[in-house]
């Protein structure tokens, strides 16, 4: 983890050899870039030859569809002028939209105001009697007389407005008595009868539809058999655009009705249509120019107006692609191009060839793109192959000799820098504690008279001393043995409360001194694993100093081991300084040391983790790091337990011995 790094620097500076490697790098990049940069010009230059001629062999093709395309709309335009003169609007609108031709269809007049999808029909006004007036009194308190009332108003009115309405009131004071079935009877009965076919309500909307979609409310969940009877009425006159009585916003309300009662019940694409044309309406006015196409002031909608100006077909923008690649598709572009149509604004990364789509679509482009990339490709490579392939091989050996070079030189500057690492952190570490023992023991050998308390007190620092060199040698011959591939391991099943005990006794006398807290949690029933035990101890009391040597003056390390899930535990947490997350990402590499404010008094040179690292992982096992700057570190060893890898003394002494 937290490797001492003090003055210490890793490494002996730049190897002699550095102006070496510097020449071989620009004796192959040189020369090696300057014919790269030729043979990418060439290459550039000769796709560039390739797509022109490519370009041109297509050019008449895209001439021939952006014809066709513009007869298209003119053939559109005149058919759309034909259809105004000899049907009405709401007819026009229903068989643009269920012939294709058009999402949506706004129909003008001669003025220029629109016809369809029309604006409610005018109020019809009628003037109720005194009758009509005491009925309507009767209705909240006493609805069955309201009703009877209302049904006599109806029986001698001859007016079929005012009839009509008197039913309809009838039916809702039927409804307030919870009557339903008289009023299903009024509402399927007499108000269906063909005198009432265009009878109004004040507002001017038709009454029957209404009633019918009241009866369809009444009927849904107690008759579904009369309410599907019902529903195909209403939806026969929803549908019949030739009776023009029924106005926009009263058949698109009435279709949103049944759609929610029944939504099973497809009223495309009339229902979509008139809501495309409602909203474009509400969006903006329509202004009718000259036979092109434009966009509305709803988003993602274009129109498209008659020569004459009286009808606007909206389109949405997919659904007009997909209906101008029909109009040319009987075309026979040839099958390795495919035609795109660019509205304005929108580009196409890979085309071959782009122009206008014509005068009817301002803005539009014909875009002409291979469907095989290839095709460019192997036209293109048929012209480079030669001299790119001079070119490569020339650099290819320039890189191979380069790179031989280079790798003999980088493996004389590795192994120089490893002996002087080595030899410096050998020196550094060694030189302190003896350094110390000689101090102590000068100390001792000129102190008169020689207090036995001071001398068992210098002793004890003394073999303090000693045993921290014997670690620091063990460290440095474990490195030794894993850089020569030398390290051999004695594997057998072994009780991994061996391990925690083996490591316990191993600092515990060190870790026993004022400021320093140490505890073990150890779950009962461990299981076995196997493992090398010496190497196992070494490795966790890696651990163990590596937490007292990072944490401050008032030391809490936690030594815990557990099993779960066929794997066993040992965790090392400490209340140190913690680490970055950077750090953590490199604390097992040999030599690093993170340059933190405890480390010029913490010792190491930063083998101890890397050691940890190579055990762990010869135990088929993985060891991870938990910690944040100035929080702490858990470090957790993760091995199989014994029943779980039985084949593991085998397999590791194999690979590792």
């Amino acid at each position: 983890m937290k490797a001492n790094s003090g003055k210490l620097t890793i490494g002996a500076g730049r190897p002699n050899g550095s102006w070496l490697m510097l020449l071989l790098l620009l004796a192959a990049l040189v020369p090696s870039v300057c014919l790269l940069w030729f043979m990418n010009q060439a290459v550039h230059n000769e796709r560039l030859a390739v797509r022109q001629k490519l370009a041109d062999a297509y050019r008449a093709n895209l001439s021939f569809a952006q014809n066709q395309l513009e007869a298209y709309w003119r053939q559109t335009a005149g058919a759309l002028d034909t259809d105004a003169e000899r049907l009405s609007p709401p007819a026009l609108f229903a068989k643009q939209v269920r012939a294709g031709m058009a999402d949506a269809v706004i129909c003008l007049d001669s003025t220029g105001n629109v016809a369809y999808p029309s604006p409610a029909l005018a109020p019809r006004l009628a003037t109720p009697d005194i009758a009509w007036v005491l009925a309507e009194g009767l209705e909240s308190n006493k609805p069955t007389e309201a009703a009877a009332g209302f049904a006599r108003l109806a029986g001698q009115a001859t007016n079929a407005d005012l009839a009509a309405r008197a039913l309809q009131a009838q039916v809702r004071c039927l409804v307030k008595a919870k009557q339903t079935e008289a009023a299903i009877a009024v509402l399927t009965g007499p108000l269906e009868e063909e005198r009432y076919r265009h009878a109004a309500d004040a507002q001017g909307r038709l009454l029957v539809p209404n009633a019918e979609l009241m009866a369809l409310e009444l009927l849904r969940d107690s008759a579904p058999d009369r309410a599907r009877a019902t529903l195909e009425l209403l939806k026969k006159r929803l549908l019949d655009y030739d009776d023009s009585a029924l106005s926009a916003p009263q058949r698109r309300f009435l279709m949103h009705e049944v759609q929610r009662l029944f939504p099973d019940e497809k009223l495309s694409p009339m229902l979509a249509a008139e809501d495309l044309a409602a909203r474009c309406l509400e969006a903006g006015p329509i202004h009718a120019g000259e036979p092109a196409l434009r966009p509305t002031a709803l988003s993602g909608v274009w129109q498209f107006a008659s020569a004459r100006g009286r009808v606007v077909s909206l389109f949405q923008t997919e659904a007009l692609v997909e209906r101008m690649r029909a109009a040319i598709a009987s075309q026979l572009l040839p099958a390795d191009v495919s035609l795109t149509f660019l509205p304005p604004g929108k580009e196409l990364e890979r085309s071959l060839l782009i122009q206008p789509a014509g005068a009817s679509l301002p803005g539009w482009r014909l875009a002409l793109a291979l469907n095989d990339q290839r095709l460019f490709d192997t036209a293109a490579e048929q012209r480079i192959a030669s001299y790119v392939w001079i070119g490569v091989l020339v650099v290819a050996m320039v890189i191979v000799l380069a790179a031989l070079a280079l790798r003999l030189v980088r493996r004389q500057m590795a192994l120089t820098q490893l002996r002087n690492d080595l030899v410096a952190n050998v020196t550094h570490e060694l030189k302190t504690p003896l350094a110390s023992m000689r101090l102590l023991v000068d100390t001792l050998l000129n102190s008169q008279p020689l207090h036995e308390q001071t001398a068992r007190e210098y002793l004890q620092l003394i073999a303090q001393e000693n045993l921290r060199l014997s670690r620091l040698i063990d460290n440095f011959l474990s490195f030794s043995r894993m850089e020569r591939n030398k390290y051999a391991f004695g594997f057998k099943e072994v009780p991994a409360t061996d391990i925690v005990e083996g490591a316990i006794t191993a600092v515990r006398e060190r870790f026993n001194v004022p400021g320093c807290q140490f505890e073990t949690h150890i779950a009962p029933d461990l299981p076995s694993v196997v493992v090398d035990a010496d190497a196992l101890v070494t490795a966790v009391v890696n651990l163990l100093d590596n937490a007292y040597k990072y944490s401050g003056e008032e030391k809490h390390i936690t030594l815990s081991a557990t099993a779960e899930n066929g794997s066993v535990f040992f965790a090392v947490k400490d209340n140190g300084i913690g680490l970055s997350p950077r750090d953590t990402k490199r604390i097992f590499k040999r030599f690093f040391q993170v340059d933190q404010r405890l480390s010029r008094s913490g010792g190491g040179c930063g083998l101890g983790l890397s050691i940890v690292k190579f055990i762990v992982t010869a135990h088929q096992g993985n060891v991870r790091v938990e910690s944040q700057p100035g929080r702490g570190s858990t470090f957790t060893i993760t091995l199989p337990r014994a029943e779980a890898h039985p084949g593991l003394e085998a397999k590791a002494a194999s690979s590792l011995s």
